[in-house]
């Protein structure tokens, strides 16, 4: 199973925002689409950084109130890890388990193309088990 598959049965659809953007839009953003993740590209839709709840929160710590302010550059991930459509599902696990983030950009001829979180890859990990044990249980009934 492949990033390609997932990204075909959710879609290609990512919330982004500039990096001058205020993280007080940010944060209006990730409340109103119930998401833990925005990518942040520039105009040609190439990835420059991801901010998480928890960037959001270490911001929020050091400076207070006064961090919706400031830009979304100073509170998000620069390096950013990324896959592409042929990833496998268990590479994209092992990324994110060593990485220890829940969200993964997907990229295409270097522009942003979508993005899996760990729900997705959890998700279909679960369905290729169920599958799985299902072939295997038709398998014992006619042997």
């Amino acid at each position: 199973m492949t990033v390609k598959a997932i990204l075909e049965k959710k879609g290609h659809d990512v919330f982004t925002l500039g990096p001058n953007e205020k993280l007080s839009e940010a944060i209006r953003m990730l409340a109103e689409h119930r998401i833990g993740a925005l990518v942040i590209t520039n105009g040609d839709r190439k990835i420059v950084g991801i901010l998480s709840e928890r960037d959001i929160v270490r911001v929020v710590a050091k400076e207070g109130a006064a961090a919706l302010d400031i830009a979304v550059r100073s509170a998000m991930t620069p390096k950013v890890k990324i896959c592409n459509e042929n990833h496998t599902v268990n590479e994209v696990m092992e990324i994110m388990t060593r990485g220890r983030f829940r969200h993964l950009p997907v990229e295409k001829g270097g522009q942003l193309d979508g993005i899996v979180s760990i729900g997705d890859v959890v998700k279909r990990r679960i369905e290729d088990v169920e599958r799985e044990a299902e072939e295997i249980r038709a398998y014992i009934a006619t042997a």
